[in-house]
């Protein structure tokens, strides 16, 4: 199972927190704005990062901008 070792993975790329206006889900318990984060896998809607509880989660392109 590939998720297991994302936390251990190396790191993509970094990209910036700059909203967490989400319109189903509440983030801002988890990401911060203007803070930088680890991507650790990356598909075409979602980045997976190391995120503020210190998990991999997947969370929708649109919270970030590349640094």
């Amino acid at each position: 199972m590939i998720h297991e070792t994302w936390t251990t993975k190396e790191t993509l790329k970094t990209v910036t927190c700059v909203h967490t206006d989400a319109k189903k889900f509440k983030v801002s318990g988890v990401l911060t704005p203007g803070k930088t984060y680890e991507v650790k896998n990356e598909t075409e809607e979602f980045y997976f990062i190391v995120d503020n509880t210190g998990k991999v989660a997947g969370y929708f392109k649109e919270y970030f901008s590349n640094t």
